[in-house]
């Protein structure tokens, strides 16, 4: 008696076509591909280096790109001391990063000032930005970060975009649009 086994890909039953919705599809690719802006200030940047490399690798999570240009990344990891005199050129490429953005303060010292206790420390990156997830640590081990990112992935998973996109026409002059109610 002969039987029909099927063998590799099913057109009839797999088909074509994917259905799912526009922001869940949206929020998966904003999600793995996270371009970081890394601002390695102090040794938490050599634990921020090792998470590139082949042993933690950090492009499993769609962050390999390390951009050092504040328009085409979206990311910043503020790792290491900041120091007053620094704290206005973080501020300042943090400004320059287009929205939406995120920032990791990683390690004790971006975190709180870590044990520096001075009039020269920034106590916390977080007085001159916003801070999405904190990494904890001095220094923190690469696991810890790529931690951090599985946490702010899951954070920009559940951000909404449909419901903040603004649909315009092309026949319609700026000073006519409105922004869509929710």
């Amino acid at each position: 008696m002969q039987t029909n086994t099927e063998i590799g890909y099913n057109s009839k039953v797999e088909g074509d076509i994917v259905i799912t919705r526009l922001d869940a599809a949206l929020d998966w690719c904003r999600k793995n591909s996270l371009w970081p802006m890394p601002m390695g200030l102090a040794c938490c940047a050599i634990e921020l280096m090792a998470a590139g490399a082949s042993r933690f690798d950090i492009s499993r999570f769609g962050a390999e790109v390390m951009r050092f240009s504040p328009r085409q990344s979206d990311v910043m990891i503020v790792a290491g001391t900041v120091t007053y005199k620094m704290a206005l050129a973080v501020k300042r490429i943090y400004d320059q990063m287009a929205e939406p953005k995120w920032v990791i303060a990683m390690g004790a010292c971006a975190s709180t000032g870590g044990m520096y206790r001075s009039y020269a420390v920034l106590q916390g990156v977080d007085g001159i930005i916003p801070v999405d997830v904190y990494v904890a640590g001095c220094p923190p081990r690469p696991e810890a970060l790529l931690d951090a990112l599985i946490k702010l992935q899951e954070k920009v998973a559940k951000e909404p975009v449909v419901s903040t996109l603004v649909v315009t026409s092309m026949f319609n002059k700026p000073a006519e649009l409105q922004p869509v109610e929710s």
